[in-house]
């Protein structure tokens, strides 16, 4: 089956990536890692672990709804926060879990050393079934 890349209209299109791709009609839909980038691809609240992740995860949710699907749809997620303070990956945590509300899909939370935009401390990729 042909893989469809789907690009968000109303995310910024200054990055180098689509934002989810999409095999095949009611298929899987895997995103990219949704950053906490702006409407000009600049990445929102520099050194706020909680802000970033919030932009996230309306990216995350604008991603999914251009490849037809919600937060809802997702079969599984990961949650990397670029921090070895157990406090930030918790905080993170606690702001992409209140997103997904009673949605409880399997996640994997993990601290890495670094994200790909200067300041960035979130990001988050999904797989959702359409």
């Amino acid at each position: 089956m042909p893989v469809e890349l789907i690009r968000a209209e109303s995310l910024s299109d200054d990055v180098p990536y689509a934002y989810a791709s999409m095999a095949g009609p009611g298929s899987l839909v895997f995103t990219a890692g949704a950053c906490p980038l702006d409407d000009d691809g600049e990445v929102v609240a520099p050194g706020d672990v909680a802000a970033q992740a919030q932009r996230v995860m309306d990216n995350l949710a604008a991603a999914l709804a251009a490849a037809g699907c919600t937060l809802a749809d997702v079969a599984r997620s990961t949650v990397y926060v670029a921090s070895a303070e157990r406090d930030d990956l918790v905080t993170a945590w606690q702001v992409v879990r209140a997103a997904f509300g009673d949605h409880d899909a399997p996640s994997t939370l993990l601290g890495v050393a670094a994200l790909g935009y200067a300041h960035q401390l979130v990001e988050v990729e999904a797989v959702a079934a359409r």
